[in-house]
């Protein structure tokens, strides 16, 4: 199963996945790609020192969103790569529907909450704030509906007496950094399964 990942930021879920990749732990996925939004994103200069294609594709004048211009470029390079999955991983851009359409059941996202709760920007400040005790981080399928898609797993973290928001933010980016290089593996072995 060939995959690209879609990032806009440092890349430390990147770098979990590429690091499994490595270790021989995903399976039958392989990274075909890393594309960015952003021409300087260390993520591109991560996707190099695992020798993956590092890719950056103009995302148009918008900052939240791909214009409808940006988006076909993003569409075309994708299929090109003949990519099964596309992965979300601190890709800071809301796709349109016509994005999602292109790739139905093919695109998956991270987010540092359990979803349905806390939804959007700064979640695990958002869980902090309401005082929750447990939350964590979900992968789920892209749909036009903003963190609403599909539930594919998720993974529980508690929150101690003794954490502190910095200390929360590490706890959730460790089980992220476990979480998506797991589903990856799942999704992988049940495409093989099924062919």
């Amino acid at each position: 199963m060939n995959f690209v990942i879609l990032g806009s930021g440092r890349g430390s879920n990147a770098d979990a996945i590429l690091r499994a990749w490595k270790n021989g732990d995903l399976g039958q996925a392989r990274p075909v790609a890393v594309i960015s939004d952003k021409a300087d994103a260390p993520i591109l200069a991560l996707a190099k020192d695992y020798g993956v294609s590092a890719l950056h594709i103009d995302p148009g004048p918008y900052k939240t969103k791909l214009n409808e211009e940006a988006e076909g470029r993003y569409v075309e390079t994708i299929r090109s790569l003949e990519a099964e999955l596309i992965v979300l991983a601190g890709f800071m851009r809301v796709l349109h529907q016509t994005f999602v359409d292109a790739f139905p059941k093919g695109i998956i996202n991270l987010h540092p909450s359990l979803l349905p709760s806390f939804k959007g920007l700064h979640a695990i400040e958002q869980a902090w704030e309401y005082g929750v005790k447990v939350t964590g981080c979900t992968v789920h399928y892209v749909t036009g509906d903003v963190d609403g898609g599909p539930i594919l797993e998720q993974k529980v973290v508690s929150i101690e007496k003794t954490d502190t928001l910095e200390s929360l933010e590490q706890k959730i980016h460790r089980a992220e950094h476990q979480l998506l290089p797991a589903v990856i593996t799942r999704l992988s072995e049940e495409m093989n399964s099924s062919t």
